[in-house]
């Protein structure tokens, strides 16, 4: 179904399962939502509500504007268009981000926030050179692997695919895990990941914001993540009503390699 923005810009969409309702905000930026696992899984728990943000996957082209402002307000038009007055929020990655930014503009309209693989509310140089040497790593355990990853420009499908091989700690397993991620594949929005990385920069006032929010929040971590889980301590320590689970053997995408330690601790926040 399609969702329209106070802009205009209309946005992909969709519902399943019963319950109460749990809108997703995956992850990229630039990419589109890839949660089908989890809507599955948690469909006998919640209503599930799913979208792309706008200019990427199934939503519109567009030209922007890339800001978190916007893609907060593009999250309340999801939600009024389902007729939600509150919401629980889950956000993988950089949409734990935008989950959080939603939760701190509008805490009146989110019920519980479940915040999975996120990178915290601290400076980005303490963990970004950490999870690019960890990534460079990863693809260094077969060489071939790590140098056509080098010759491919950014965007392309097979170096998408090699580098997010990278996330998972079953490396048997990864590239399959991987190639999944991307089918169907509806190409990454470069210049929405670089503005939206270079706002993520900048962020201040974050810690204290954070230390307002009377919202009960999951942390939830794979603890193979290549980005250090230690970026997120500082989000820990700032939220008053903050519970965390850290999943051992699973990486970036946790549903996909630990599914019933992830399904138990959402289904505990959602209760």
């Amino acid at each position: 179904m399609t969702v329209t923005a106070d802009d205009g810009v209309r946005l992909w969409a969709s519902a399943s399962g019963q319950g109460e309702p749990l809108v997703l905000c995956h992850g990229g930026p630039g990419l589109w939502d890839m949660f089908e696992d989890v809507a599955e899984m948690l469909g006998e728990l919640t209503t599930v509500v799913r979208w792309d943000q706008r200019g990427c996957g199934r939503s519109e082209r567009c030209a922007g504007p890339w800001t978190t402002d916007r893609f907060v307000a593009d999250l309340d038009a999801v939600r009024q268009h389902f007729g939600l007055e509150r919401m629980a929020l889950l956000g993988h990655s950089w949409g734990a981000q935008l989950a959080l930014a939603y939760a701190l503009a509008h805490p009146e309209r989110v019920s519980t926030l479940v915040y999975v693989a996120g990178t915290g509310i601290g400076p980005v140089d303490e963990w970004r050179p950490a999870y690019e040497e960890n990534l460079v790593a990863r693809l260094g355990e077969d060489p071939e692997r790590l140098a056509r990853w080098r010759e491919l420009p950014e965007g392309d499908r097979e170096r998408a695919v090699l580098q997010w091989s990278a996330e998972f700690e079953d490396r048997a397993r990864a590239l399959d895990h991987a190639g999944r991620m991307a089918d169907p594949w509806f190409g990454i929005n470069t210049e929405c990941n670089v503005a939206l990385n270079a706002e993520n920069r900048r962020r201040p006032g974050l810690y204290a914001a954070c230390r307002a929010l009377d919202l009960p929040v999951l942390i939830v971590d794979g603890a193979r993540d290549i980005r250090p889980r230690s970026a997120v301590d500082s989000l820990e320590r700032a939220l008053p009503r903050a519970d965390r689970v850290i999943l051992p053997d699973a990486g970036h995408l946790p549903w996909v390699e630990d599914p019933k330690g992830f399904r138990e601790a959402v289904a505990t926040a959602l209760r």
